[in-house]
């Protein structure tokens, strides 16, 4: 860990977010040195807190994957006295992140107009499933959905392919991390202006960047385009496992490839001697590799293809990448146990870098402490206890 002053410190952010696009965005901030303060309700918290039925309850590894290096403070949001309090930590507040639907932080009084303009520098990060205006400003926003509509989840390698959901958040992902940069842009802009902004993210237009090659492919030429469809890459079973072979990057990559696996040269072959004639064919090409890939072991076909400098890897379960030396050297894993373990960050600085300072947070288990941060007596924060207003 570093132990030089961190790129965000002295950032204070306030923290509206749940579920995971902006729990991601918020906890890279308070990873690289901001003071991330969760805004939660009472009683229940943050979504992702009750998402899966879990021994450890609120702090369920899901929360707890998203929310270190921040302090949770549990307000009734309905109450005038719960709107006070928030409104005092906005006030000096440099960042506010919020991913409700569209118009939620309006309606509660803390949309960017009415933030601006008692602070004038404040930040106001704001992420939605489709965008603040239009057609679908105010459907529910969904990582599965910004799949769906997004295009992403037809994509396929193959027509005969089923339509599937990836199982991995993507959309929260990447809006999560664009919402990080805007924020940080806006960061950036403020040093020469003085003036905050609004940053806007949406889960939808996310997903559309992440697929800028495909779209421009189509936006420019009418075609689909797909590395995975590529007639000379793919995944095959072997005896004990999978390979994926990525058939790129060389003048005859077919050639390679068969000499890899011992099998006649199937690139003078005039199903596959083209680009062209081998996307025609692919299915047969695949049916052939597969069935002499499944003759033998995984780790014997990943030496064969890398003995002729051909891309591939073994295909791997999340544990065993888990396990693996190279994710511990690259400073990967936090913690251990059944208490704290997570990943860490893989952005890497050589001065100023990623520190573990707080352990994901109780609910409300930092209130008091913020509270008397910003000049709240004893016996202030003991009445808004005492009234509910304060978990």
């Amino acid at each position: 860990m570093s132990t030089s002053a961190q790129p965000l410190d002295g950032i204070k952010v306030i923290d509206f977010t749940q579920v995971m696009m902006g729990p991601c965005c918020t906890q890279t901030l308070g990873d690289y040195g901001a003071d991330v303060i969760k805004v939660e309700r009472m009683g229940a918290g943050d979504l992702s807190r009750t998402a899966i039925p879990d021994p450890a309850g609120l702090q369920n590894p899901v929360f707890s994957s998203l929310n270190r290096n921040k302090r949770s403070i549990a307000l009734d949001l309905k109450s005038p006295e719960g709107m006070a309090v928030v409104h005092r930590l906005l006030e000096t507040a440099d960042v506010v992140v919020n991913n409700f639907r569209a118009g939620v932080m309006d309606r509660m009084g803390l949309g960017y107009e009415a933030l601006s303009a008692r602070n004038p520098g404040i930040i106001y990060a704001e992420g939605t499933g489709f965008g603040p205006k239009g057609p679908y400003a105010h459907k529910g926003g969904q990582d599965i959905l910004a799949q769906a509509m997004s295009g992403l989840m037809a994509r396929k390698c193959h027509p005969s392919e089923p339509t599937l959901i990836y199982p991995t958040a993507l959309a929260d992902y990447s809006a999560g991390m664009h919402m990080v940069q805007g924020i940080l842009l806006a960061l950036l802009q403020r040093g020469r202006t003085g003036r905050g902004q609004r940053v806007e993210v949406s889960l939808y237009d996310s997903v559309l960047a992440m697929q800028m090659q495909e779209a421009s492919m189509w936006l420019m030429r009418e075609r689909d385009f797909s590395w995975g469809a590529m007639p000379f890459t793919g995944c095959f079973e072997t005896t004990d496992g999978a390979v994926v072979i990525v058939g790129a990057f060389k003048a005859n990559p077919l050639q390679e490839i068969c000499i890899a696996l011992g099998l006649p040269d199937l690139s003078a072959d005039p199903r596959f001697d083209s680009y062209e004639t081998a996307s025609t064919n692919r299915n047969a090409l695949h049916d052939m590799l597969r069935a002499r890939i499944a003759t033998n072991t995984t780790e014997h076909w990943i030496a064969a293809l890398e003995g002729r400098d051909l891309l591939c890897s073994p295909v791997r379960p999340l544990f065993d990448a888990l396990s693996d030396p190279q994710t511990e050297i690259n400073g990967m894993l936090l913690g251990g146990g059944r208490d704290f373990a997570a990943v860490g960050s893989p952005v890497h600085l050589s001065d100023g870098g990623f520190t573990l300072r707080r352990l994901p947070p109780k609910l409300g288990g930092d209130g008091r402490d913020v509270l008397a941060e910003f000049g709240y007596t004893e016996a202030e924060i003991d009445g808004l206890a005492a009234r509910k207003v304060l978990a």
